[in-house]
Order: C-alpha cells, then sequence, then structure tokens
C-alpha cells in the first residue's frame, strides 16, 4: 500500500494499481523471443564464406520463418550486415551479399563544360 497526504493534512492508504518489483530485477533492452535464433544466424553470417548460405529448417523456428525473417531484418539493418534470404516448404536460406557501393555523385562543373 501506498500512503497519500489528503487535502486536510490526514494521511490515508491507497492501493497501487499496479504490482512493484524492485529496480534492479527489471529487465535492460529488447531481447525478443527470436533473439537466440537470430544471434546465432548472425553468428554463422560472420563466418560463412562467400558463395554458400545457410539453410535454416523451418520446424525448427518456433514463431515461424516471416517473424524470424523480420527479426533478422531489424538485426542486420542495425549492425550493418547485408544478407538476403530465400525458402521453401522446408528451409529458410540465408547469405551474405555485397554491400552497395553508392552511386558517384556528378561533377559539379560537369563532364565537357568549357
Amino acid at each position: 500500500m501506498n500512503t497519500r497526504k489528503a487535502k486536510n493534512g490526514s494521511v490515508k492508504n491507497v492501493p497501487m494499481h499496479f504490482k512493484t518489483m524492485a529496480q534492479i530485477d527489471v529487465p535492460q533492452g529488447r531481447h525478443g523471443k527470436h533473439k537466440e535464433v537470430v544471434t546465432i544466424i548472425l553468428r554463422d553470417l560472420d563466418r560463412l564464406d562467400e558463395g554458400a548460405a545457410l539453410k535454416v529448417p523451418l520446424s525448427g523456428l518456433a514463431e515461424g520463418k516471416a517473424k524470424v525473417r523480420s527479426a533478422l531484418n531489424r538485426a542486420t539493418r542495425k549492425n550493418g550486415h547485408v544478407v538476403a534470404t530465400a525458402s521453401d516448404a522446408e528451409f529458410l536460406y540465408i547469405w551474405n551479399t555485397p554491400k552497395k557501393k553508392p552511386a558517384p555523385r556528378p561533377d559539379s562543373q560537369g563532364a565537357n563544360s568549357e
């Protein structure tokens, strides 16, 4: 129970609307349902040979491929990985793709100006 001072100066016990806990026990950061599988995929992508793809069994993805793909997309954008995915009825395939080079900037004075 929490106490609150009334307008007349008396103290009342007022019940809390929500449960409380020690602040030290509050989880920090976003650790979603897919963190473990996405972390494993990213670790494997770091060690993957060029031209190879990871072959992740869909049966091992508890939440389904769409949700894992979405979580992987958020994680790769956050850490700068560039990956591609494909799937069939049994597997999710994931591979590294080369980072896109920035488009050349047009010459401010023109190529053939005189």
